[in-house]
């Protein structure tokens, strides 16, 4: 198997989370569950390939973000959420948000980054019809 490029990743998880209804469906995993949008999106990027995840080779691609994701896209969500609360007394609240929101997008791909660089390290069986969300998910909530 060659190597996953993170360039690739990047375009299709762009293009996924443009599909109607799949950002309020990732956000809901996000805010719902705990779930991580970028881990998702790697899994249905997998998908894509007929490449199957197993558990072991999940934990370790959740594992290799869990440090990233609390300490810096969590605090910075979480700051852009309060900020939200209080714009009305922030004179340049647009501008404020729109530079958030880039430096969140710039740190969202440096984690797709560090999914990529850790898949690579893994061997994955190939397999039609994956549905390696399900691992991640739990069957009943994975469509």
């Amino acid at each position: 198997m060659k190597p996953l490029n993170s360039e690739e990743f990047w375009q299709f998880a762009c293009h996924l989370y443009s599909e109607d209804g799949m950002q309020a469906k990732l956000l809901g995993y996000q805010n719902q569950q705990g779930k991580n949008v970028n881990l998702c999106l790697l899994l249905y990027y997998l998908d894509s390939l007929e490449l199957a995840v197993t558990l072991s080779q999940l934990s370790e691609l959740e594992s290799c973000i869990a440090e990233f994701d609390q300490q810096a896209l969590k605090p910075l969500r979480a700051t852009r959420a309060y900020l939200k609360t209080i714009q009305t007394e922030i004179s340049d609240y647009p501008t404020i948000r729109k530079e958030l929101l880039s430096a969140e997008l710039r740190l969202e791909k440096q984690q797709q980054q560090l999914l990529i660089d850790t898949a690579n390290t893994m061997i994955f069986t190939q397999h039609t019809n994956t549905k390696n969300i399900r691992l991640y998910l739990g069957r009943e909530l994975a469509s």
